[in-house]
C-alpha cells in the first residue's frame, strides 16, 4: 500500500482528489492538509510514501514544501500540482527536490500513475510541460534584478524595496529601469505582472 498526503489550500479539490485516490486498490490518504507548513507537520507526523502538494499554498508554497521534505523526510517523494505549468516552474519545481510536476487539468487517472511511479522511484513532468520547458526563452534578467522586481511588486516604494533589500534607493531604481527596459514594457507594474507570468518571480 502506498500511502499517500494530500495537500491543497482548496478544500473541494483536495476531498475530491482523496476520494479519487480512495478508489485506487494500491493508494491510501494517511493525511490532509490545507497550507504548505501543515503539509510538512502532517507529512513528519504520518511518514507518508508520496506527499501530492499544490503549488501554490498559504505558509509555504509547494515548492518550500518540496525542499523542506528533501531535507527532513527524503523518504517521501513529492508530486507538486499545478494550474500554472510555466517551464521556469517546472525547472525550480525539479531543483527543490520535487520528483512530479503535474498540471491541474490531467486525466483523471494520471495523478494514480504518476505516485506510482515516484514511489518506485521515477519521475514525471507533464509532456506539453517539458516540450514547452526546452523552448521557453531564458529570463533576461539578472538575479539580483528579480529579487529587486519581486520585493517591488506593483507598487510598493523605492525607500522600502531598499530597506529590504540592502541597497540605496537609487540603486532599486537603476535596477527597476533595467528590468523594464530589458522586458520592453513601459513601468515597474508591468515588468512585474510579465516576469510574475513567466514564471521568473
Amino acid at each position: 500500500m502506498i500511502r499517500v498526503l494530500l495537500a491543497d489550500d482548496e478544500d473541494l479539490i483536495r476531498v475530491a482528489l482523496a476520494a479519487l485516490l480512495d478508489l485506487e486498490p494500491d493508494l491510501e490518504v494517511v493525511a490532509q492538509a490545507a497550507d504548505g507548513r501543515a503539509a510538512v507537520d502532517e507529512a513528519l507526523a504520518h511518514r507518508p510514501d508520496v506527499a501530492v502538494v499544490d503549488l501554490e499554498m498559504p505558509e509555504l508554497d509547494g515548492m518550500a514544501v518540496a525542499a523542506e521534505l528533501a531535507r527532513a523526510l527524503p523518504s517521501c517523494a513529492v508530486v507538486i500540482l499545478t494550474g500554472h505549468g510555466r517551464p521556469p516552474l517546472l525547472q525550480r519545481a525539479l531543483t527543490a527536490g520535487a520528483k512530479g510536476f503535474l498540471a491541474k487539468g490531467a486525466p483523471g487517472g494520471a495523478l494514480a500513475d504518476v505516485i506510482r511511479r515516484v514511489h518506485a522511484g521515477g519521475r514525471y513532468v507533464d509532456p506539453a510541460l517539458a516540450a514547452d520547458a526546452l523552448t521557453a526563452p531564458a529570463c533576461p534578467l539578472t538575479p539580483r534584478e528579480l529579487e529587486v522586481l519581486k520585493v517591488a511588486g506593483l507598487d510598493t516604494p523605492a525607500s522600502v524595496v531598499a530597506r529590504r533589500t540592502s541597497l540605496s534607493e537609487g540603486t532599486v531604481r537603476n535596477y527597476l529601469a533595467a528590468a523594464t527596459s530589458k522586458l520592453g514594457v513601459s513601468g515597474r507594474a508591468e515588468a512585474f505582472l510579465l516576469a510574475r507570468e513567466h514564471g521568473w518571480l
